[in-house]
């Protein structure tokens, strides 16, 4: 298309026609970050959609019928471009559910920005044209009169009728694919973004009654121990758990160019008890879910944080165990408790106490709130005045500083990066881990100074993961393949440390699966805490030898990693991808329907089991509202 037309269709040109193109135009950029590359199927998919928005414009405004246009407009590109961006940062569809990270964005904004490629920025180039012509008087009048010219309405009906047509043809079909962006891609984007307000959202939960602990050891082949191994090991011991921001598994023992990045680390990796085939379990809540799941051993809900969606139930959770055996609780958390509902949640799960950043301030601030070295010295100081009281004590503690998009600031420099890392996200991250690991290292000494160490099992783990693959460009695929030795995959990306150091005990690699569902369990092993009166869906990782671990939001719902290997799911079981763990050691064997249909029913489980706690006091009227806000 020429200046000249292009200048003549924008002038003259018929509205539903004009906007209909754009929106295609725009389409075609989110499925081109989505998908790879569009189809031309996409414009059976995406069109059909504007239209019937479009054919409301020319139905029912007979007046200011442009302004109609330019805001169906703004509402579909601000749809497409927050789905671009969340892919990017989660690698999944975002949905109107998404809408309760809003008040989140601003807190991570940098990281926003840091997924920003300058292509997408082509989904904004039509209100510049349309800024042009607006700005001129005589043209800005000459398209607002041919603009206000009337469609027929017979047209108007028959392009109307079949475009529900096409659009129900998309939607009806797909709807029983259980991978989200198969889905999306089978029904289209927009009408995906549709059917998941409207679809029925009634759910089908298993009694209460019916959920115990033996049918969840079935699903699990777990097969109880009569004697379990270290079994009250720790017994009387503190318990310290470090959630550590970001930090994925690869980390651990990785030299580049001779440069030791978490040195401190390793060092305690090798003194303690080291499980490297161990998995997030996170969703939309990211690192609060962790919180989640690590001191409830319940799996993340199937939309939303776990501090929207459970934050109202009397949750049994690590806290209220440890205070069953007359430990002292508390959580540290350098940014203020309101991020993520945290206070809510930490009401749920029965801590003591937190705190956050009223205690700690804003000395050395960054990111969220103070430095992790501001986050372990003050921790260090109050758990010495925790000891000093006779009583054991749990506690747990949340770095923050390497979060991403890993930019801290020159002074916390600790290395040098080789200059093919530099100016790269993964050059970031590397850099950003190796000072939250000099932190943790001052953190150690000082525990160990105080006489706190020798007296406390200390558990670390990665919340999360820090360099998703679909964030990535393709220089930054190729430091990963150098680093790792093969093209970074999925199974990867999702692989965060476990390290268990427990006085007097010999360090041990262990290489049996696990995730962060399987913490409590294996904690309350190790303190010699019975869980048979309490509903858990993890596993103790000192005695057993298969483990299946479902997934949700980070990978589409219905995939899970076996003993075996990473399944990911596709409309089911039969197109989905099989991704063996050979390359580490494993077998190699394929993930059975048996299995794939296990995982979803634990996970129907988890949600049938959560829903139908008591409610916490005081908290019911605060879930109804939220109901209401996201029913609205």
């Amino acid at each position: 298309m020429s200046a000249l037309s292009a200048r003549r269709l924008f002038v003259s040109g018929s509205p539903i026609l004009v906007f209909s193109l754009i929106i295609l135009i725009k389409s075609f950029i989110a499925w081109m970050v989505i998908f790879d590359e569009p189809s031309w199927t996409a414009l059976l998919k995406e069109l059909p959609f504007a239209l019937i928005l479009f054919c409301a414009v020319e139905w029912f405004a007979s007046k200011r019928k442009l302004m109609y246009y330019l805001l169906v407009n703004l509402v579909v590109t601000g749809i497409l471009f927050a789905v671009i961006m969340y892919y990017k940062y989660y690698g999944v569809i975002a949905t109107y559910l998404a809408l309760e990270q809003v008040n989140q964005v601003t807190a991570v904004k940098n990281s926003v920005f840091s997924l920003m490629d300058p292509y997408f920025l082509l989904i904004f180039i039509d209100i510049i044209i349309f800024g042009y012509f607006l700005l001129r008087r005589n043209k800005a009048l000459t398209w607002k009169k041919n603009s206000e010219r009337r469609v027929r309405r017979s047209v108007v009906a028959a392009l109307f009728g079949i475009s529900i047509a096409l659009c129900l043809f998309n939607i009806l079909p797909n709807r029983g694919s259980m991978n989200e962006i198969v889905k999306a891609e089978q029904m289209g984007i927009l009408n995906y973004e549709a059917y998941t307000i409207f679809k029925n959202k009634d759910e089908d939960l298993v009694s209460s009654s019916e959920i115990t602990q033996q049918k969840i050891n079935e699903l699990k082949n777990v097969q109880p121990v009569e004697s379990p191994k270290l079994f009250g090991a720790a017994k009387g011991k503190n318990l310290i758990i470090i959630q550590m921001e970001s930090f994925q598994n690869f980390l651990i023992g990785l030299k580049i160019d001779g440069t030791e990045i978490t040195p401190n680390m390793n060092k305690l990796v090798k003194d303690s008890q080291y499980f490297n085939h161990f998995y997030q379990m996170v969703g939309q809540g990211n690192t609060s879910d962790a919180e989640f799941v690590v001191n409830t051993s319940f799996y993340i809900p199937p939309d939303g944080a776990a501090t929207m969606r459970y934050v109202d139930r009397e949750l049994p959770s690590l806290p209220k165990l440890m205070q069953s055996q007359g430990y002292d609780t508390a959580t540290f958390h350098t940014n203020t408790v309101e991020f993520w509902n945290r206070g809510e949640l930490y009401k749920s799960l029965g801590w003591n106490r937190y705190y956050d950043n009223e205690f700690f301030g804003e000395e050395d601030a960054f990111f969220f709130g103070a430095s992790d070295e501001v986050l372990y010295k003050k921790t260090a100081e109050e758990l010495q005045r925790m000891s000093s009281t006779g009583q054991p004590f749990y506690t747990q503690v949340i770095s923050m500083s390497a979060h991403h998009p890993f930019t801290i600031p020159e002074s916390k420099y600790r290395m040098e990066l080789p200059e093919r890392f530099e100016d790269t996200l993964v050059g970031d991250y590397i850099r950003a881990q190796n000072y939250a690991d000099y932190a943790l290292g001052q953190f150690i000494d000082d525990l160990k100074q105080r006489g706190i160490w020798d007296n406390s099992v200390v558990v670390l783990y990665g919340d999360h993961l820090g360099l998703p693959l679909y964030s990535l460009d393709d220089d930054e695929k190729e430091l990963m393949n150098e680093i790792y030795g093969h093209e970074y995959s999925y199974d990867d990306m999702m692989n965060i440390p476990l390290v268990v150091s427990v006085p007097g005990m010999e360090g041990a690699v262990h290489t049996q699966l696990g995730g962060e569902v399987d913490i409590l369990p294996t904690v309350a092993n190790l303190f010699g805490i019975s869980l048979d009166n309490q509903i858990h869906f993890g596993q103790d990782l000192f005695n057993t030898s298969y483990n299946i671990l479902p997934q949700r939001y980070y990978l589409p719902t219905g995939s899970f990693l076996s003993s075996e290997e990473l399944f990911l799911s596709g409309s089911g079981y039969e197109d989905g991808t099989h991704l063996s763990f050979a390359g580490n050691g494993m077998s190699g064997k394929r993930a059975t329907e048996a299995e794939f249909n296990n995982a979803l029913e634990l996970l129907r489980l988890s949600d049938s089991y959560v829903k139908q706690l008591p409610y916490r006091e005081g908290a019911k009227k605060l879930q109804e509202d939220q109901n209401a806000d996201t029913e609205q």
